[in-house]
């Protein structure tokens, strides 16, 4: 009677070998991270559902009557490229520099 076929299909003889500990391991780390992921979203439900509703459209804040956002025009000089599509060369620019630009109307600040 042979039992050395027997006992190299056992579960612990292939355990003991290294090679399928990995596998078990790697099934065991696996379930854990399923369970841990479904906790999460079950976590994440419990907690959106205590959170109060949105606003319903009466409760939205209303628009004011008069504008709260008054456009300026451009204060520096023009950006444009010129006509002929030639493009500048750094003595060529002029008015633009690096200087800050100060406008006649512009109030002193403290």
């Amino acid at each position: 009677m042979d039992v050395s076929n027997g006992a190299l299909n056992s579960l612990a003889l292939t355990l003991a070998d290294g090679r399928g500990a990995t596998g078990v391991v790697m099934a065991v780390v696996g379930v854990v991270l399923v369970a841990l992921l479904i906790g999460a979203v079950w976590l994440g439900k419990r907690r959106r559902a205590q959170e109060p509703p949105p606003p319903r459209p009466e409760e939205q804040p209303v628009a004011p009557d008069h504008r709260t956002h008054v456009e300026e025009p451009d204060v520096h000089a023009d950006d444009s490229f010129p006509a002929d599509g030639h493009g500048l060369s750094p003595y060529e620019l002029g008015e633009h520099q690096d200087g800050t630009v100060r406008r006649e109307n512009d109030e002193k600040r403290d």
